[in-house]
């Protein structure tokens, strides 16, 4: 099951509220940076004195106004407003009220999107949990794609193109996911896993 359709669109909000996040920590920096109080850069910047603090605090979703009414005041463009520079150290922390979840069609297997929003085209990660006999069928990503599923705990079977293995906790099973596969848990114990979704994999070409 890779990020597409509605689930993508989910993905993508996560990834919007990390970049409002970045967005507060960038602007509390530069204020620091430039040894201004919030009432100072309110002063300077026009945008109330509130509004700054929730944005510093991740709180709110400013508009481009006012994204650049707080550039122009910091004497930044606005780029470095909205993208940490590459070379800053950074710890990006989600919480876990804030994964998205994805869950199959019986409702027994839940997807928690743990990867990072911006490899999302190209690289997948997820929390896997399913219950006693639960089974996720996954439509054929792009060509080339390939998954890795670790168990952590319980049992899982994969079944692709009619080829069919187990995978017990400890055991990774890695396999083409660009047509149509199935993990189940034929088991009578919940199972849990990571799986990491690799499209577009060159080893695949």
């Amino acid at each position: 099951m890779g990020v597409e359709g509605k689930d993508k669109a989910k993905a993508l909000e996560a990834g919007a509220v990390a970049l409002s996040g970045q967005l507060g920590r960038t602007v509390a920096r530069l204020r620091k940076a430039h040894n201004m109080s919030l009432s100072e850069l309110s002063d300077h910047s026009g945008v109330a004195k509130s509004i700054i603090s929730q944005i510093e605090r991740n709180e709110t979703n400013p508009t481009l106004a006012t994204i650049w009414r707080l550039a122009q005041a910091l004497d930044v463009a606005i780029d470095r407003i909205l993208q940490a520079s590459d070379d800053e150290p950074f710890i990006d922390k989600s919480n876990r009220g804030d994964t998205p979840i994805l869950v199959s069609e019986d409702g027994k297997c839940r997807l928690a999107i743990i990867g990072w929003i911006k490899t999302v085209e190209w690289l997948q990660w997820y929390d896997f949990e399913a219950e006693a006999g639960g089974v996720l069928a996954s439509e054929p990503h792009q060509h080339g794609s390939v998954e890795c599923l670790s168990v952590l705990e319980g049992e899982l079977v994969v079944e692709v193109a009619g080829i069919t293995d187990t995978a017990k906790a400890g055991d990774t099973l890695r396999y083409r996911c660009d047509r149509p596969h199935v993990i189940r848990n034929m088991s009578d114990k919940p199972a849990r896993a990571t799986m990491v979704c690799i499209l577009r994999a060159a080893v695949m070409e």
